[in-house]
């Protein structure tokens, strides 16, 4: 499937900061069906037994995704908390080994969105997924004082153009 864009990365999120040491510093893409992709790998790090990914982790990458979803629909002007997500694992998520993740936006409303997400091994076994309710809110509604364009303040180039899917 063909990227459209590359999103931004943020300092210290779990997921997607570049500056967090033990963070995944996924990278997302906005994909031309307005869903949002990222390939990622956990590590060992993140195991709850050997050979799987602690679920809770899982559900993390998840949820990130929620977000992003609605920033490959609208824009990365939009911000929102997740109201409640429900999760369902299907196979032991690996780690150390190429993931894909993927979200898109199902349902809208000028408050609300409804975004189905999901990690995928490269031969598109469906790992785990979630279906999230995010509250669309301005960024000061979330935290009093941030900035987002201060948190999200990486745009790193690369030449991905299209993602196997």
């Amino acid at each position: 499937m063909k990227v459209i864009e590359k999103q931004s990365n943020s300092k210290m999120c779990f997921i997607c900061g570049m500056d967090n040491p033990i963070g995944l510093k996924a990278q997302f893409y906005t994909m031309e069906d307005r869903s949002v992709m990222t390939c990622f790998r956990y590590k060992k790090e993140h195991q709850s037994f050997p050979q799987r990914v602690h679920g809770g982790l899982v559900g993390t990458m998840l949820d990130e995704l929620g977000l992003r979803a609605i920033w490959a629909k609208a824009s990365e002007d939009v911000f929102g908390v997740t109201v409640s997500m429900q999760v369902k694992y299907r196979k032991p998520v690996p780690y150390e080994k190429e993931l894909i993740g993927r979200g898109i936006v199902i349902k809208e409303t000028p408050l609300f969105a409804i975004i189905k997400s999901e990690i995928y091994e490269h031969d598109r076994t469906l790992l785990a997924e979630a279906e999230l309710k995010y509250m669309k809110l301005r960024v000061e509604q979330i935290a009093a004082g941030a900035d987002a364009h201060e948190e999200m303040c990486y745009h790193i180039k690369d030449d991905i153009t299209e993602i196997d899917f």
